[in-house]
């Protein structure tokens, strides 16, 4: 059985330790005690060292603790170092969402189900279908108030029949390490958590998500709500710059140039549309008819978008009696129009041509298009299209 160290004190650093066992390859150790922490209920593992060799992996194996390492190590007892910086962070995290979870059960009676600790960012979920934003500022506030009251986080141990006041049950019979938060939460847990609110230092929610039936809150505390805020601010900051204008002023001014741009973007496509009628009648004129008095046209492009052709197409069949061929050759697709009085549907058409050159696609009776895999494949529909 592997003494956990961390149970009773987080912030144990350094510790010396017996190794009891070790995998054949010795990349593998079990220690009598240890203050590395595995992963367990949404937490992730320590790093750091034992004997000078680097620790990549701690695995709860119920009775014992795993401790993978970068190397063999074969000493019979060691100096262990926790990384205190991946630690300290850890502690953070996992205390916020502690009081977060308290926070939203005091204020709104919404209960947290699961909890996830990343390596950039840390969520909760929720349970409920939806929450309101200015629910979640609130709750935000109340946290970042009870981080200011700098209240005691303690941790005890106490019989699960007599273990009353848990936001949560237990679940399992037997002692459990209980940790609460004066005032605000009492909860069975095996984690790593610092011993004052006021440690774990601004609480920022970032966004929301609807996962199923719950609401996801993606949360930073600490250290990374700080980095967070200052990136935030920077990026801020450069858009400000690129706008010429003050930071303050960036939500008007971008809302501004977007509707300018917005209202070029709808002129120029009524601009398009309006050379392309023209541009489509003009084609009609000069193209010949054909025995059956049908007017085709092809139109190749060696790349670029459908959409540069379709409003040809719609201008050339509008007219009587035409047929219109859109070819672009990167990526190998077609467009094929007709008009009303053709005789023909182009969707029935173009289809099975498509199918035959292993391409696929589809339309309605005036307008089809699609792809196939080669130009070689597109050009035989083209030259079926044209008879």
């Amino acid at each position: 059985m592997t003494e956990r160290l961390y149970y009773d004190d987080s912030y144990l650093r350094e510790f010396r330790a017996l190794v009891l066992d070790r995998s054949d390859d010795g990349h593998l150790l079990y220690l009598d005690r240890t203050a590395f922490y595995p992963t367990s209920g949404g937490q992730p593992n320590d790093l750091g060292s034992i004997g000078g060799v680097a620790v990549v992996d701690v695995v709860d194996e119920d009775e014992r603790i795993a401790h993978r390492t970068a190397s063999p190590v074969d000493a019979a007892e060691v100096e262990c170092s926790v990384d205190w910086a991946r630690r300290y962070d850890h502690m953070q995290q996992h205390s916020g969402q502690h009081l977060l979870s308290a926070v939203f059960i005091e204020q709104f009676g919404i209960e947290t189900c699961s909890f996830h600790l990343g390596e950039e960012i840390s969520t909760l979920d929720l349970e409920v279908m939806a929450i309101d934003m200015e629910k979640v500022i609130a709750a935000e506030r109340r946290a970042n108030q009870a981080v200011w009251e700098n209240r005691p986080i303690v941790v005890t141990y106490e019989e699960s029949h007599a273990a009353g006041d848990l936001r949560k049950p237990a679940g399992r019979a037997g002692t459990l390490r209980i940790v609460s938060i004066d005032g605000l939460d009492r909860i069975a847990c095996g984690g790593t958590h610092v011993r004052l609110t006021g440690e774990i230092g601004p609480v920022l929610i970032r966004r929301l998500e609807k996962i199923r039936n719950t609401i996801r809150v993606e949360f930073l505390c600490g250290s990374r709500a700080l980095r967070r805020a200052r990136a935030d601010y920077d990026l801020l900051t450069r858009t400000a710059q690129a706008f010429t204008t003050s930071v303050d002023e960036v939500p008007d001014v971008a809302g501004a140039q977007l509707a300018a741009v917005r209202e070029t973007e709808r002129l120029r496509r009524k601009l398009e549309s309006e050379l392309a009628r023209y541009q489509g009648r003009e084609l009609y004129e000069a193209t010949a008819q054909d025995p059956n008095g049908v007017r085709r046209v092809v139109r190749r492009l060696a790349k670029g978008s459908m959409e540069e052709l379709r409003a040809l197409a719609q201008s050339f069949t509008a007219q009587p009696k035409a047929m219109f061929i859109g070819v672009v050759e990167q990526p190998a697709s077609v467009l094929f129009a007709v008009s009303a009085d053709a005789g023909l549907e182009a969707g029935r058409v173009l289809q099975p041509l498509l199918v035959q050159g292993g391409g696929r696609g589809g339309g309605n009776a005036r307008m089809a298009q699609g792809s196939v895999p080669t130009v070689e494949a597109l050009d035989a529909v083209v030259r079926s299209l044209s008879r």
